[in-house]
């Protein structure tokens, strides 16, 4: 037998021991709150008709939005310009200037403030 087909049925026995030992083990006592749909913080008797708030969502989009250009963009100069430093440092104080000035926008807009 290979050590190829020995680490497949090692494989295959872990884990039909995990899975049966994940259906037999857990307790299922079911009452009305357990059985009941997660809705966020949202009482799920009442109409789901009720109004929200859109602000909510501009500043989840407006999060995600600066949240993914600083993760995702941030690292781009440095990868693309680290055989010259000085132009690295130039680079990365445009971008951060550019989030900045889109915050700034933002705030005086009054994009990020909740009550009117």
């Amino acid at each position: 037998m290979t050590s190829m087909t020995f680490l497949i049925i090692i494989t295959i026995i872990i884990a039909s021991i995990l899975g049966l030992a994940a259906h037999i083990l857990p307790s299922r006592n079911a009452d009305a709150e357990k059985s009941s749909p997660y809705e966020c913080g949202f009482d799920p008797l009442n109409s789901a008709r009720l109004p929200f708030s859109f602000r909510f969502f501009l500043v989840a989009i407006l999060f995600l939005l600066f949240d993914l250009e600083i993760a995702l963009l941030f690292p781009l100069p440095g990868a693309v310009l680290i055989t010259n430093p000085s132009n690295l440092i130039i680079a990365a104080t445009i971008f951060m200037f550019i989030l900045t000035f889109g915050l700034v926008f933002e705030w005086i807009n009054g994009g990020l403030e909740w009550a009117e």
